[in-house]
């Protein structure tokens, strides 16, 4: 288990020791509306989130990790937001950001931010899953609004910063991970301002809050 330092908000601590809505029984038995699944590179975690879905709410939301604390706690309060109140339309969960959920959190160490992209990720893969099977594809939101920073490669400005969020902090490991910059290498040097900014905002401190 890891250790629960200094370094964690008591909301963290609580939400690892004692996570919500972790799903306890057989998926089969459940029978979840949509699946989503991802893995986090930086780390090695893997996340799978399920959700049941009624009239376009998500009206409950169970969950699965092999993770650290802090992917625990960020899924664990993650449930909580999207399930209160009655449970999130399904476009209001689709916009929930790992900034959102740090925020909830009370902060997370700089070196585990990426821990908190695995929740909105699987969050979204279950909500497209969702829509995939009800025969709505029309209805998965497509990042058409994000600039195009690398046109040889087709790469956004939304690409580059959920790269940085999931630990990506070196120039030619982002190049490795979605060639950007290797096509005619105009766009290199925006690539990097765009990285050294998201990189001094979420990492210059040892504790990120929001």
């Amino acid at each position: 288990m890891e250790k629960m330092g200094w370094n964690y908000s008591d909301t963290v601590k609580d939400h690892f020791l004692k996570p919500h809505n972790v799903l306890s029984i057989e998926e089969s038995e459940y029978q979840p509306d949509g699946v989503g699944f991802v893995g986090s590179p930086a780390c090695g975690d893997m996340m799978k989130i399920f959700i049941k879905v009624k009239n376009d709410r998500i009206v409950d939301l169970k969950w699965q990790t092999f993770g650290c604390a802090s992917a625990i706690g960020s899924t664990s309060v993650l449930s909580d937001m999207v399930t209160e109140n009655g449970g999130m339309t399904l476009s209001e969960a689709y916009t929930i950001t790992p900034e959102d959920i740090i925020k909830k959190l009370g902060g997370l160490p700089s070196n585990k931010i990426h821990c908190s992209v695995l929740g909105d990720k699987a969050l979204r893969e279950a909500i497209n899953d969702y829509y995939k099977k009800s025969g709505r594809v029309d209805l998965i939101p497509h990042d058409k609004e994000s600039r195009v920073v690398c046109h040889c490669l087709n790469v956004t400005e939304h690409d580059i910063k959920m790269e940085v969020l999931e630990g990506v902090k070196d120039f030619d490991e982002l190049q490795k991970r979605t060639k950007a910059g290797t096509g005619c290498g105009k766009c290199v040097s925006e690539i990097k301002q765009i990285m050294t900014e998201m990189v001094e905002k979420y990492y210059k401190d040892t504790i990120y809050k929001g």
